[in-house]
């Protein structure tokens, strides 16, 4: 641990890498702008499945395969 006294501080070489330090802890501490709040990528295949209206032709494949699936299922268990 590092303790600061008032002999460390006051030689003069040392006092504007100090200032210079707390300046800029408090400029990158307290910057008001945050990109990584605002980044959208919009949404994501899993939306994208969700909220997909299947066409008729898509909803009967997508009855087979399941169908298929099913039937498939309790040989390999």
């Amino acid at each position: 641990m590092t303790t600061i006294t008032s002999d460390s501080l006051s030689s003069g070489k040392r006092e504007p890498a100090i200032r210079g330090f707390w300046r800029q802890f408090f400029l990158r501490a307290f910057d008001p702008y945050r990109p990584e709040l605002h980044y959208m990528r919009g949404p994501g295949p899993a939306w994208r499945a969700k909220h997909k209206a299947l066409s008729p032709t898509v909803q009967s494949m997508a009855v087979e395969i399941r169908a298929a699936k099913a039937a498939r299922s309790p040989a390999h268990s």
